[in-house]
C-alpha cells in the first residue's frame, strides 16, 4: 500500500460512505483497479477509513447532539436490529460475503434499480423532518439497515430509501442517515479493531494515517454537498450511477 493508493482510497471513501451508492462496494472495485490484494489487512484499513468518516459527521453534527436527546434516542433505538444482528453475522459476512465481486456487482445494480423504482413512485411523505420521526419508524429503519451487510447494498442507501418508503421526507432521511452511521460504524469498526487488530503492523500507519485523514476531510464536503443537492433534487442520479458502475465492472473485470 503506497501513499497515492492511500489517497485515492481515502478519497472514495469520504465522498461515498453517506451516498446511497455503497462506499464498501466501490472500494473494493476500486482495490481491484489498484490491483489490491485482499487481506485481512485491507478489512481492517477500510474500518480506519470508515471511521474518519464517521468523524466528519461527529463534527458537523456536534452541537444539534449536544442538545438534541431525543433524536439521540431514536437514533440509539434504531441501532438495536444492527448491533444485534451484526454479532451473529459477522463471521459470515468477513469470511463469505466481502470481496465478492459477483455479489457486490449484483447489490450495486438491484440497488439502482430500486432506487429508480422509489424515487419514479414519487411517495408523499407524512414525517417532514427528523424531529417528528417516530420510535416505530425508527426501528423498522435499523431493521432496514441490516440490510447493508450484503456487500454492494449500501448501508446510507438502505436507510434512506427505506425511510422514504416509511413516508419519510427526502432530506430528513439523508440527515437520519448520517446520525444512525455514527453508532453503526463505531460499534462496528471498534470490534473488528477488537477482533483483527493484529493485522495492523508499523510500515501499515502511515497509509493509514493518510487515508483516514483523507477520508474525513472529504467526509465533510460530501456530507454538506449531498445536503445541499437533495434539497432540490432527488435520488435517481444515484441510481443510475449504481447501474453503470455495476455494468461496465461486470463487462471489464
Amino acid at each position: 500500500m503506497n501513499l497515492i493508493h492511500a489517497i485515492i482510497l481515502g478519497i472514495v471513501e469520504g465522498v461515498l460512505e453517506f451516498l446511497p451508492v455503497s462506499a464498501a462496494g466501490n472500494l473494493t472495485l476500486v482495490g481491484r483497479l489498484l490491483s489490491i490484494p485482499s487481506s485481512d489487512f485491507i478489512k481492517i484499513y477500510e474500518i480506519i477509513m470508515q471511521l474518519g468518516a464517521v468523524i466528519a459527521v461527529l463534527i458537523l453534527y456536534a452541537k444539534r447532539l449536544l442538545v438534541d436527546h431525543e433524536t439521540i434516542k431514536k437514533i440509539i433505538v434504531a441501532f438495536i436490529p444492527t448491533g444485534i444482528i451484526g454479532l451473529l453475522v459477522y463471521k459470515l459476512v468477513k469470511n463469505f460475503l466481502l470481496y465478492n465481486d459477483t455479489i457486490t456487482v449484483f447489490s450495486l445494480i438491484v440497488g439502482g434499480i430500486i432506487i429508480l423504482l422509489v424515487e419514479y413512485k414519487k411517495i408523499k411523505p407524512s414525517t417532514l423532518n427528523i424531529s417528528n420521526i417516530s420510535y416505530k419508524q425508527a426501528l423498522a429503519i435499523g431493521f432496514i439497515q441490516t440490510l447493508a451487510f450484503i456487500p454492494g447494498v449500501s448501508r446510507s442507501g438502505a436507510t434512506i430509501v427505506g425511510a422514504m418508503l416509511l413516508g419519510i421526507e427526502r432530506k430528513a432521511a439523508v440527515e437520519f442517515s448520517f446520525l444512525l452511521a455514527i453508532p453503526t460504524i463505531l460499534a462496528a469498526g471498534s470490534y473488528a479493531l477488537l477482533k483483527d487488530h493484529s493485522a495492523i503492523t508499523g510500515p501499515n500507519l502511515l497509509p493509514m494515517a493518510v487515508s483516514f485523514l483523507t477520508a474525513l476531510i472529504f467526509a465533510i464536503i460530501s456530507v454538506k454537498t449531498f445536503l445541499r443537492f437533495i434539497s432540490s433534487n432527488n435520488l435517481k442520479p444515484f441510481g443510475f450511477y449504481r447501474i453503470i458502475v455495476g455494468v461496465l465492472y461486470s463487462v471489464f473485470r
